[in-house]
């Protein structure tokens, strides 16, 4: 199965978490299944989409209980880590969609790139464009849509799998 993970802000605007739950319906719909940091805002709004499509939901968590994990996830990995278990998350998707977010959600977009993975950007902060733009790899895109964010995410992916 395809994984896809989304990240971005435990706390985020009305807007950014309807395109999170937007992304997480269309990877529903895809197939494929939700990987996130299992706590709110973006990672919230994002599993609730994927659940109301009947999909697949992953947390890694940073903490030390499973308790933490927002209601929509299904499966739950406690890391103990911190910030730290943004490299499994990284690590763990075939390909990432970042929806808002603040200096959290860059590392994971930098760990990601590190690691040859494609990571597709929606409405991030405009200090993160900024530094995008000065790290602009080959393997980092931009979509408007949650539908658009995903096909792109799958389109990529096929030329590698």
């Amino acid at each position: 199965m395809i994984q896809v993970a989304v990240i971005g802000g435990g706390e985020a605007g009305d807007g950014v978490l309807a395109l999170a739950r937007g992304v997480g319906r269309e990877i529903a719909r895809a197939g494929c299944v939700l990987i996130c940091g299992g706590l709110g805002g973006v990672m919230e709004a994002s599993a609730r989409g994927a659940k109301e499509e009947g999909g697949t939901t992953l947390a890694i968590l940073p903490g030390e209980s499973k308790e933490e994990a927002n209601p929509y996830m299904d499966l739950r990995v406690v890391t103990a880590m911190s910030h730290a278990r943004n490299a499994i998350i990284a690590r763990s998707a075939d390909f990432l969609i970042a929806v808002g977010g603040e200096m959290g959600t860059l590392s994971e977009i930098a760990l990601a790139l590190k690691e040859g993975k494609p990571v597709i950007v929606m409405e991030c902060d405009s200090d993160i464009i900024n530094a995008l733009k000065e790290i602009r790899r080959e393997n980092l895109f931009f979509a408007l849509s949650p539908r658009e964010a995903v096909k792109m995410g799958l389109k990529i992916i096929k030329t590698y799998i």
